[in-house]
């Protein structure tokens, strides 16, 4: 019986699960509906790079616990003082961001990425679900893509993981409206593959069938198909590049007073 490298580790953020060479990666933060933190984006790259190592393994699920994906960043968590210098620095640091990585690393694996997505799915985790290859969804979940309501831009790859995916005039109202739409919305203009009532049975009988394949073929498939559209390294600088602007313009502290109050007022627009 292999062992898969993988497996010997533990996570505090994180639940894994391996049967049949097919991997599950459970986000296990149940109190915070899942919320991502640093500490699990940080092992969130751990595991990918183990996983990008072993070469028995023929699919990986992506899934969250309590009947949530991922309700997001953890803003408690990021907005620490000690953490605003750190933040600069992904923000002004010639390669990806922490945040960008965490996301883009599941696109570029060599394996298919299945996601599992029920309850929240909201910010980061519409980004993190975004760059899976297929994503399975419950139909009562819900999708968001909330930087916005913060005054704050998508910046974790979406500009590259959203090409050849999703409609490109749905994708710009949910990114401007910082809306909440349904699993059929999200169906509609392609933030999901599919709608099914138990996401983590349909995303295990995917993962199964693409087992009973060449791992070699499929592993072909994912790179020729994610190169039909090229990617451009200037959207990733762009994405850091506005969201510094933002951090930085009059109109953030606007932003996050009107979550609490409506009657707040933006100044006009900076730029």
């Amino acid at each position: 019986m292999h062992l898969h490298p993988v497996a010997t580790y533990r996570y505090k953020t994180l639940q894994l699960h391996i049967h049949a060479d097919i991997v599950t990666v459970t986000l296990y933060r149940p109190d915070k509906k899942n919320a991502m933190s640093i500490e699990m984006m940080n092992e969130l790259l751990q595991v990918a790079e183990h996983l990008r190592k072993d070469r028995t393994l023929r699919a990986v699920i992506l899934t969250g616990t309590k009947d949530s994906f991922c309700s997001g960043i953890d803003l408690g968590d990021l907005n620490q003082p000690k953490r605003q210098a750190w933040i600069a620095w992904q923000l002004i640091k010639p390669t990806r961001s922490l945040f960008q990585a965490v996301c883009l690393v599941w696109r570029e694996l060599p394996m298919p990425v299945l996601a599992a997505l029920s309850g929240h799915c909201l910010g980061a985790g519409l980004q993190l679900a975004l760059a899976c290859d297929v994503r399975f969804a419950h139909p009562e979940a819900k999708f968001a893509i909330m930087e916005g309501k913060w005054g704050l831009v998508a910046d974790m790859g979406l500009s590259r993981t959203a090409i050849g995916t999703v409609r490109l005039d749905a994708l710009k109202a949910l990114a401007m409206s910082a809306d909440i739409c349904d699993a059929h919305a999200a169906l509609d203009c392609g933030l999901i593959t599919y709608i099914s009532a138990d996401p983590l049975d349909a995303a295990n009988d995917l993962a199964a069938a693409i087992a009973n394949r060449s791992p070699d073929a499929v592993q072909a498939s994912k790179v020729l198909m994610n190169g039909m559209y090229p990617a451009s390294g200037v959207t990733l600088y762009r994405e850091k590049l506005w969201q510094l602007k933002l951090l930085l313009g009059r109109n953030r502290p606007r932003a996050q007073k009107k979550v609490k109050d409506s009657s707040v007022s933006f100044a006009p627009r900076q730029w």
